[in-house]
């Protein structure tokens, strides 16, 4: 007599044996998860969101328009059970043909969901669009508001649209189809591998979650990625001093110095060949040197402004100056680093100093009047926390502010990647950008309340003037011949906030570019890429609106146009110099030793 075997029970044991590893990788993971809480690195909560007034103030609000205009409000909810009820009825009908039917007038153009199945089943077809009814009713609920005052209210809009997307059903495996069909695909290895990703990710940042967005492993500068040869001419406790390798012959008689922003690292600017704004400006014939900052730890805790221009700027300034044998030189800020060259600016006009011949700002602000999408975080609740923070570690840490980048854009810089990384068990991408995104720095302590406190808060470099190494700064003592740079849909620093302090400078040449895309990419833009355009206009007297609307559109990048600007401020052609010309020790190669540490190291 002989047994037959199955083709079900020949793979029994093979599913088994997998599931055993598996429930095998779930007891380490575990045990790894309970470790890295147990010794989690809290931090204050008050940067976890909005004290407890904003929300008070709101339901306070809506309980008088509740009484005040009763009918208004009823209207909104009759309206909302109506649709939901509706909308029950058509997914009950459909549940029973055992199809949604994908019906085109209600189809949504939103990647979260893209799965056919969102339309064509009936279960997620139900889940979502109760999920984008309710969104709309919470939206009109804060929209009804009207005695609130305009920043409080948009706070509040800002922090109902991240309970909006958190509660996306994408963010949640029993109502995401995609990581449901990968999980069916690969026998559940797909939940195990998002596990492993998750609790790396907290091990990474001490039990804070920050999502990674690209494959760490992919990159190593100096590798393939900060590849620009130069040299380590110059180091003190705030900076390393890079000087680039020429490409041509000959090169400008007047050095160009830029200063990249400290809240991140420099090879933004130099990510790779193709899109290296540091090797482009090497090949058009200028003596560049790019300043890298140093990355602080708790000892820098009373390192202030004041350090960041005396021991920074000037300093750098000096040692170009002396390396090239020039008494002026040419200046580039990017982001915060334009601010404080405003700042520097202003100090040097006061003391009769003509190092700078002309400045470059990249997407610098100047005037905080208006703070745009991050008013949210310059209220006193979220302040009073980042400085309870800093003062328990002496630096902002760089999570800290990854965080609050992220969740300008949460479903783009958080959600989505979170659902691929630890529901559908991807590896982050190769991705230069984002790995840079994620390659953070921290800032001091002072410094960082100065920042957010004097000008931020209290704008005072545009409304009268900000105290730092006993001059009182102002921006119309800025004269240079100056450039800006600014990017349409940048959130970080808006154009037309860009636009309005480049305005108050005391220049009489001043030229203003609004580039397409946003705070990254719309300066990382290089001509070959063919990608973004940028527009102009002289008459930087008008009000923004006007200035746009009277601006010229020019196709491709805005580089070659500064370029242009550049070249005439930058004197006549002479022999390339070389790193070490001038005599002095050579302490490196680029990209230096700076950039190399990491934020938590």
């Amino acid at each position: 007599m002989t047994t037959e075997t199955t083709d079900h029970d020949a793979t029994k044991p093979a599913s088994m044996n997998q599931m055993a590893d598996n429930l095998k990788k779930v007891e380490e993971l575990t045990e790894r998860l309970g470790k890295v809480m147990a010794n989690r690195q809290t931090h204050q909560k008050a940067l976890d969101g909005p004290n407890q007034q904003l929300f008070a103030k709101a339901a306070q609000s809506y309980l008088t328009e509740a009484i005040n205009n009763p009918a208004k409000l009823m209207e909104q909810q009759m309206g909302l059970w109506a649709k939901t009820v509706s909308h029950f009825v058509e997914a009950h009908q459909a549940l029973a043909k055992s199809a949604a039917g994908a019906d085109e007038d209600r189809k949504v153009e939103d990647r979260r969901f893209a799965n056919p199945l969102w339309d064509s089943n009936p279960y997620f077809n139900f889940v979502k669009h109760q999920y984008l009814i309710n969104s709309h009713a919470i939206e009109q609920a804060v929209e009804a508001i009207t005695d609130m005052e305009p920043h409080e209210k948009q706070r509040l809009a800002y922090f109902s649209r991240q309970i909006i997307d958190l509660m996306s059903p994408t963010n949640f495996l029993a109502t995401n189809p995609d990581a449901l069909e990968r999980a069916v695909e690969t026998e559940g290895e797909s939940l195990i591998k998002g596990l492993e990703n998750l609790i790396a990710d907290l091990e990474a940042n001490k039990g804070e979650l920050i999502v990674r967005l690209a494959d760490e492993k992919a990159f190593q500068l100096g590798g393939n990625i900060a590849t620009t040869p130069g040299k380590v001419v110059y180091r003190n406790r705030m900076f390393e001093l890079i000087q680039y390798t020429p490409t041509t012959e000959k090169v400008h008689k007047t050095p160009l110095l830029v200063f990249p922003p400290w809240i991140n690292k420099f090879y933004i600017l130099d990510l790779k060949a193709q899109n290296s704004f540091v090797k482009w400006v090497t090949d058009q014939g200028y003596t560049l040197f790019m300043v890298s900052w140093v990355n602080p730890d708790e000892t820098y805790r009373d390192v202030g402004m004041e350090d960041y221009v005396e021991d920074g700027y000037l300093a750098a300034i000096r040692e170009v100056k002396a390396i090239t044998g020039e008494k002026q030189i040419n200046a580039v800020g990017y982001c915060i680093a334009g601010t404080t060259l405003s700042l520097t600016l202003s100090l040097l006009k006061q003391k009769g100093d003509k190092s700078i011949k002309s400045a470059t700002f990249f997407t610098a602000l100047t005037d905080f009047s208006d703070q745009g999408e991050f008013q949210p975080f310059l209220t006193d609740d979220f302040i009073d926390g980042i400085e309870a923070e800093t003062k328990d570690k002496g630096i902002l840490p760089s999570i800290i502010m990854a965080r609050t980048f992220s969740f300008l854009r949460s479903n783009d810089l958080v959600y989505g990647p979170a659902v691929k990384h630890y529901m559908m068990g991807e590896t982050p991408p190769a991705f230069d950008l984002l790995y840079w995104n994620g390659d953070g720095a921290n800032l001091p302590e002072k410094m960082a309340m100065q920042y957010l406190r004097g000008l931020c808060q209290g704008n005072q470099l545009a409304e009268g003037g900000y105290d730092l190494l006993g001059h009182h700064l102002v921006l119309d003592e800025v004269d240079v011949p100056l450039c800006a740079v600014a990017c349409e849909t940048d959130h970080i620093a808006p154009w037309k906030d860009s636009y309005r302090g480049i305005q108050m400078m005391g220049s009489k040449d001043k030229t203003f570019i609004m580039t397409q895309s946003g705070h990254i990419a719309g300066i990382v833009n290089p001509p070959s890429k063919g990608k973004y355009g940028h527009y102009t206009n002289a008459d930087m007297s008008l009000d923004y609106k006007d200035w746009l609307e009277g601006a010229e559109f020019t196709e491709g990048s805005w580089w070659p146009r500064w370029e242009k600007w550049l070249s005439k401020r930058s004197g006549k052609m002479i022999p390339a110099r070389n790193p070490g010309d001038d005599g002095r020790k050579i302490l490196g190669d680029a990209p230096g030793e700076y950039v190399a540490k990491k934020a938590n190291g």
